[in-house]
């Protein structure tokens, strides 16, 4: 356990695709810290993620004024700047270690999703093989909702509720225009290797005849023949077909139906979009119009109808997250239980970072139908608490407000780093 009586300094980082809430998440870090000036010193804020922290890039959170604080609760994306860089050169890790004794920094926040959780392991593993007193602890977020051992990542009740909202307003708009229009819409979401937000967007439906009527997800291959006989059949009765598809669903062979060939930083395929293949297949097997969206950044930037519970959950994953660290928590997340009760409670608690790191959690297949492609009621039951209550912006000339995101950096301790 860190000494009581010794103040150190920490570090917030924030990484990965951001979310609509995940600047709620550092607003607890920094209050929370802030209640703590006896163990907590100077907390400082890195520019870009990691690569802030191998740049020296700092802020310094004591400067950041009331408005700026108040801002990271209802603004969505990464007020400090975000990255996707996987450490790899023994340089990178030479750098953080001469960075941590430079800054005397004794407690290190990562804030990300599954790759953040393995980058936020390895620092407190190099801490430990260097004899260096570090508390590490992931604050999780992801809108994919695929973390381990957390009930649900912060940013995805508030995607979840952009997006079965798009598809039931969507919907509307489809149904009043299919005698004459277009017969089929299709909505591509994220998910690479897991159907979380695809599946949400079933909360729109209110019965068999209202969409989304089809949901395709990863953790179900892809079947061409039964899929174009599920959309006719819809439409015949219907009139119409909503459909709304994970960008990671594969075929009976496990490819990616849109993989473009291209990797990211983390070696992940990048993919080239799954709802043009579909529509394009539709067009061809039944002669039907469509049309096709992708919401892409605006459903992880949607924090003017983010859920409350969501923007709660960020909160307080931040601020368990100093409380794990000035406990003697090291390399943990601080996870959301889901107590089992007749209404929805939950608290936070932290789990080892290593039975996170490089881990995935996939989709229930009882969240779905025998079909597999409708919602069930235990389906509804998980997901329906994540998108309740509103948390609107400050709105200044029916926009939504926008923020004082101008920070000074404070001053570098150690030359430029060359990779």
């Amino acid at each position: 356990m860190p000494d009581p009586t010794r103040t150190r300094n920490a570090l917030y980082a924030q990484s990965g695709g951001v979310t609509p809430v995940i600047n709620a998440s550092a607003w607890g870090v920094i209050d929370a810290a802030r209640r703590h000036p006896e163990r907590i010193g100077t907390l400082f804020l890195a520019r870009n993620g990691i690569l802030g922290a191998l740049n020296e890039a700092l802020i310094d959170a004591a400067t950041l004024s009331d408005d700026q604080l108040a801002s990271l609760k209802t603004t969505p994306a990464g007020a400090f700047g975000s990255c996707r860089h996987k450490l790899k050169q023994d340089a990178e890790f030479d750098r953080l270690v001469a960075l941590f004794e430079a800054h005397d920094i004794g407690y290190f926040f990562y804030n990300g999703g599954g790759d953040s959780a393995d980058t936020c392991l390895k620092v407190a593993e190099l801490a430990r093989s260097r004899g260096l007193e570090l508390t590490a602890v992931h604050v999780p977020k992801t809108i994919d909702n695929d973390l381990p051992l957390t009930d649900c990542s912060p940013g995805f009740g508030s995607v979840a509720k952009y997006i079965a909202t798009s598809v039931r307003e969507a919907g509307l708009d489809i149904a009043s225009m299919s005698a004459t229009s277009t017969k089929v819409f299709i909505m591509e979401v994220m998910g690479r290797h897991a159907g979380w937000t695809a599946a949400a967007a079933g909360l729109a439906a209110a019965n068999a005849d209202t969409p989304p009527h089809l949901i395709l997800v990863p953790e179900i291959a892809f079947d061409e023949a039964r899929f174009i006989a599920a959309v006719s059949q819809t439409v015949e009765r219907v009139g119409y077909c909503v459909v709304v598809a994970s960008e990671g669903i594969r075929d009976g062979e496990g490819r990616f139906l849109a993989e473009s060939g291209a990797t990211d930083a983390f070696g992940h395929a990048q993919l080239g979009g799954v709802a043009p293949v579909l529509a394009n297949l539709v067009k061809a097997k039944l002669g039907a119009k469509v049309h096709w969206a992708v919401p892409d950044y605006l459903q992880r930037a949607s924090r003017h109808i983010a859920s409350a519970t969501d923007l709660e959950q960020a909160i307080a994953v931040g601020e368990a997250a100093v409380g794990f660290a000035l406990e003697g928590k090291k390399s943990v997340m601080a996870a959301i239980i889901r107590d089992q009760a007749t209404s929805y409670r939950w608290h936070i608690d932290a789990v080892p970072l290593a039975e996170v790191a490089n881990k995935e959690k996939t989709l229930p297949r009882d969240y779905l139908d025998a079909e597999g492609y409708r919602l069930t009621e235990a389906g509804r039951e998980y997901f329906a608490p994540l998108i309740r209550g509103e948390a609107f912006p400050p709105f200044v000339d029916g926009m939504p407000a926008l923020p004082d995101w101008q920070f000074d950096e404070v001053a570098k301790r150690l030359t430029p780093f060359q990779a």
